[in-house]
């Protein structure tokens, strides 16, 4: 018996150690689009057409997102183009319309303090991941099959 509680309470320790030593990032606020990095090359490698890359090179987008926990509500606002909206468990998947126009299946989960997003649209897949680089800047990392590496970079608003 003396064994077993002595377990339970190294184990206790163990997970409050833990619990405490994660703290969730909060993506709450509405963002702006700030600056891009190497966001048409990134395009160009998903085999989106070079009027599509052009017309999206001159996009400024926001994401307004309202975050409880994992469950997220992301809307994204982009000038000239239709919006769109994200509702999301980290954890749980959502279907969305990309750029080349076909429908991908999102797949997401916590990576650390960051969320991954995997875009499975059947001809191609890429990651996206999600973080924030400090209280006032978010960035979009996005990486295609052919391996071309992207940021969108937002500033809160």
């Amino acid at each position: 018996k003396q064994w077993y509680q002595r377990r339970v309470a190294i184990t206790a320790g163990i997970t409050n150690n833990l619990s405490s030593s994660f703290k969730m990032t909060n993506f709450n606020g509405n963002w702006k689009l700030h600056k891009s990095e190497n966001f048409e090359d990134f395009l160009k490698s998903i085999d989106v057409g070079l009027l599509k890359r052009q017309a999206a090179k001159m996009v400024s987008s926001e994401h307004h997102i309202v975050q409880d926990g994992d469950k997220m509500s992301v809307t994204v606002v982009a000038t000239g183009q239709k919006g769109k909206q994200q509702e999301y468990s980290v954890g749980g998947s959502f279907s969305e319309q990309e750029v080349t126009g076909d429908t991908a299946e999102v797949s997401t989960e916590w990576d650390g303090a960051r969320i991954k997003e995997i875009h499975n649209a059947g001809d191609f897949t890429y990651t996206l991941l999600r973080e924030l680089q400090d209280e006032n800047t978010m960035v979009l990392h996005l990486e295609s099959p052919k391996g071309t590496q992207a940021k969108r970079i937002y500033k809160k608003m």
